[in-house]
């Protein structure tokens, strides 16, 4: 599994520069902030925030790969506990991608309608880093298969599916709807370990 990002070296600054373009993002869309908005928003000036970003572009693959940094570090801690069974370990899986999408509502929005305005090695980074995330799951998938945990026939499908699954959650998901996080995470982990026709109840 391959690990997160090394934390990079950041101060009170650069984590508010990344709470305003994620605000901004998630309220405005891509298209609609500004990078002068998002300096106003930080406490910055815009010179100072094009030290740090030279461009929304980077700014916005900043905010992602940052999202998925620390959903990558969930996902290991969470299966370095989990034991050996394949079933158990895609439930764990599972579960800390959902705990993660509610706890971090709108980074998980902004990757899902913002990533398409990316180009060119902007986009390719991001590619890289959810391939990281992807990668998790296939293997999850496919060890269940390997040991006949689950009887999928379209191991890799499944995988993308369950990570569908996961990112969709802060979609319709309300937290004052009568289903707490922890249940919420629990169910879902059901309906993947469905969806790869677990062996095991």
């Amino acid at each position: 599994m391959k690990k997160p990002s090394p934390p990079r070296a950041r101060g009170a600054k650069l984590d508010s520069i990344l709470d305003a373009a994620l605000t901004s993002f998630a309220e405005q869309g891509f298209n609609g902030a500004s990078m002068r908005t998002i300096a106003g928003s930080a406490g910055t000036s815009l010179s100072n925030l094009y030290n740090y970003f030279p461009s929304k572009d980077d700014l916005l693959v900043a905010v992602l790969k940052d999202a998925n940094d620390e959903l990558l570090s969930r996902l290991a801690d969470r299966l370095a506990g989990a034991g050996a069974r394949p079933t158990e370990r895609l439930r764990a899986a599972v579960q800390a991608y959902v705990e993660f999408s509610t706890d971090h509502r709108l980074a998980s929005i902004v990757a899902m309608s913002e990533f398409r305005y990316l180009e060119g090695e902007n986009r390719q980074d991001v590619v890289e880093s959810r391939d990281s995330t992807e990668r998790i799951f296939v293997d999850l998938v496919t060890e269940g298969v390997q040991d006949e945990s689950f009887r999928t026939a379209h191991p890799r499908e499944a995988a993308r599916a369950i990570l569908l699954l996961c990112a969709t959650v802060p979609t319709w998901y309300q937290p004052d709807g009568g289903l707490t996080p922890d249940a919420l995470a629990a169910q879902q982990a059901d309906f993947a370990l469905a969806l790869v026709r677990s062996t095991e109840g």
